[in-house]
């Protein structure tokens, strides 16, 4: 029977982009302003993923302790919220609509494994977050989904597969437990 040999682990063909000096610059940017505690303020964390290559709108809240992988590979709408602990780890495009919220601790992942190689290969896929979800806090996206319009992920749960408009998915994997009416 074959074992795992993380020895024989090579990402090729896959690469972020960007200049080695850019993502090293961007690495101690991303700890020193993003994850750290100590650097609340939004203005400054737009300006800095806008000069590292990422598209931002109007209005982004960016609460502090946010880990963002590769902000080139980053698209963000209008009137955004994202809150403390959450990880965009963004291998390819991740895209997030206008009046979005990302609740504390949400995880969004474009990448994985493939557990069936020995090699465990790595394999991305994108993320697409429409305009008006709602990522509950702890909640995890994973590779390959679209949240559609105004879906909602609630807390802890886990997306596997793409969320229809207007519903509320619960659960792990989650599954839609019932419509989501705006008044």
């Amino acid at each position: 029977m074959r074992k795992t040999d993380l020895y024989s682990y090579n990402n090729h063909p896959y690469s972020p982009g960007g200049s080695a000096i850019k993502r090293v610059l961007w690495y101690y940017v991303n700890v020193l302003v993003f994850k750290s505690s100590l650097f609340p303020f939004y203005g400054i964390k737009n300006a800095l993923l806008r000069l590292f290559g990422a598209k931002i709108g109007a209005e982004v809240e960016i609460k502090p302790c946010v880990n963002i992988k590769y902000p080139w590979l980053l698209t963000i709408g209008n009137e955004v919220w994202i809150g403390e602990g959450v990880w965009i780890d963004n291998l390819v495009m991740v895209t997030i609509g206008s009046n979005v919220c990302l609740s504390q601790g949400v995880t969004i992942l474009t990448g994985s494994h493939n557990y069936k190689k020995s090699s465990f290969d790595l394999f991305t896929g994108h993320v697409i977050l429409e305009d008006g979800v709602w990522l509950g806090a702890g909640s995890i996206v994973n590779l390959n989904v679209t949240a559609a319009s105004h879906s909602v992920l609630s807390s802890g749960s886990v997306a596997t597969k793409n969320l229809e408009p207007y519903s509320i998915y619960q659960g792990n994997p989650a599954i839609k437990v019932r419509d989501r009416v705006i008044e």
